[in-house]
């Protein structure tokens, strides 16, 4: 820890009238040379460490903006995990678990893993459980659209939505949150904020793509942000 023999110089200085200084002022020291460590092990027990099975920077950014006071999000990078966490199960919510599961059996006591796939109705649940690497192992984005407009080329069905499950493990105990929003499919990729899908996926009601809303518009009804919504609420509740 940075500063952990560092220390630091604090005073309280206490104001009132006092007619026989010169000054009007009286000044008490009540500490002095306090050991920085204290005061971080102050700062530590009142915040408690999340780590998130993942590398992807988006997600951990959207995560940060809707985590709640006292809690901290840890990356893998983080931590120094470079391990490769199985992707093997045939559903989301398998995916999900077996990440976070992966994790616990490392001894890591508070953690939690997502995944999320893209349903249509037209591609009978394409890409589904794929969606990250639809178009190959290298999960590129565009790519993964481009399969998914050429599929769907022509189909007046563009009916769609996305499902994110998360999988937290915490005192021993695995909980699982979904989130869901439909919407629609375009023909066009649209907007350059977000990632993934967002380009082509509208929300029904909205005129914006994903990838044209900004992350507060985005966070408020997107799936993650509704799975999320709902550990955090697990959250707050554990803290009380």
């Amino acid at each position: 820890m940075l500063g952990l023999f560092s220390f630091s110089r604090i005073s309280l200085v206490y104001q009132k009238p006092n007619k026989g200084s010169r000054f009007g002022e009286e000044t008490i020291m009540i500490a002095q040379m306090i050991p920085f460590f204290v005061i971080s092990a102050f700062l530590l027990l009142n915040f408690m460490q999340l780590i998130f099975a993942s590398g992807n920077e988006h997600k951990i950014r959207e995560i940060r903006q809707l985590l709640p006071a006292g809690y901290e999000l840890l990356s893998l990078a983080d931590i120094g995990f470079h391990e490769d966490i199985p992707e093997t199960a045939d559903t989301i919510e398998g995916n999900a678990r077996l990440k976070a599961q992966f994790l616990a059996d490392k001894q890591i006591s508070a953690c939690f893993a997502d995944d999320t796939g893209l349903v249509t109705s037209a591609l009978n649940g394409e890409p589904g459980v794929y969606s990250a690497r639809y178009a190959g192992e290298a999960k590129n984005a565009d790519d993964n659209m481009d399969l998914l407009l050429s599929k769907l080329d022509g189909n007046p069905d563009r009916s769609a939505y996305f499902i994110t499950v998360i999988a937290l493990w915490m005192d021993g105990e695995m909980y699982v949150f979904r989130g869901r929003i439909d919407g629609t499919i375009l023909t066009e990729k649209r907007g350059t904020k977000g990632f993934g899908y967002d380009p082509v996926f509208q929300p029904i009601g909205y005129s914006k793509t994903f990838a044209e809303m900004t992350s507060e518009e985005k966070n408020a009804l997107s799936h993650r942000g509704r799975a999320l919504q709902q550990m955090m609420a697990f959250l707050k509740s554990k803290t009380q």
